[in-house]
């Protein structure tokens, strides 16, 4: 078992498996926070984003899918998401210094690689996570700090109205700015490693792959979609508050 750890397969497997296990929190989490884009259309976002009877106007749908993200299973699915990225980030760290490593170090361009046919995104992977890194412990600070964190461990103050937290973050356009850049930093990231994903583990032969490849951008796009579009929302919102 330690061997397969870790090998090459052992550790390509690993950082697949944790890598399926974050696209299907994206999702959920991407399709709830569209939730307050659709109270938009419904006239429910500013109402109740000005209620400071907590949500006496009525809860609108994105309020019950963070309602929902606060239930105990979701609670207790926290610190293995957290560790899932622990060990998403640590694999691919020890891959990336693997790989750089076996086609010659700081003389790789002495080495015949198939790596200059690789796309741009499969080539700066690990440029890719550094910035999907460094604006998630950003993103953190604007909403799982505010809420999750004084919930579960009593530490600084509880906001329980996470429309305001939306337009609170959103009414700066360069932070707005700065979000579109970590949107666009997981689109690649994803694109590349959908697709890796299912070749680690045996698709890889062309027809699959090419496939996987497409099916990869459309996910990668419905992601990050999802995303901007709550964003754009939040700072239309904020700017008619």
């Amino acid at each position: 078992m330690a061997n397969f750890l870790t090998s090459s397969i052992g550790k390509k497997f690993i950082q697949s498996v944790s890598g399926a296990f974050l696209i299907l929190f994206l999702l959920l989490h991407g399709t709830i926070n569209f939730f307050s884009v659709i109270d938009s259309f419904h006239g429910n976002f500013g109402k109740v984003a000005l209620d400071d009877k907590l949500f006496s106007e009525g809860d609108g749908l994105f309020k019950l899918g963070c309602d929902f993200m606060s239930t105990g299973f979701i609670s207790i699915m926290v610190p293995i998401l957290a560790l899932g990225f622990v060990v998403h980030i640590g694999y691919g760290i020890w891959l990336t210094v693997d790989n750089y490593r076996r086609r010659g170090g700081i003389k790789r361009y002495e080495v015949a690689s198939k790596a200059k046919n690789d796309s741009w995104s499969a080539k700066n992977m690990a440029i890719l996570g550094i910035i999907v890194l460094g604006i998630l412990g950003f993103h953190l600070t604007h909403f799982w700090a505010k809420m999750q964190l004084p919930e579960m461990f009593g530490i600084g103050n509880y906001e329980d109205n996470p429309y305001t937290l939306l337009v609170a973050t959103f009414s700066k356009w360069w932070i707005v700015a700065l979000y579109m850049v970590w949107f666009v930093a997981i689109f690649l990231h994803l694109t590349h490693g959908f697709w890796s994903m299912f070749q680690t583990i045996g698709w890889n032969n062309k027809k699959w792959q090419k496939r996987l490849k497409v099916i990869g951008v459309l996910v990668a796009a419905i992601i990050v979609l999802l995303f901007v579009a709550t964003a754009v929302n939040a700072y239309i919102e904020a700017m008619a508050l």
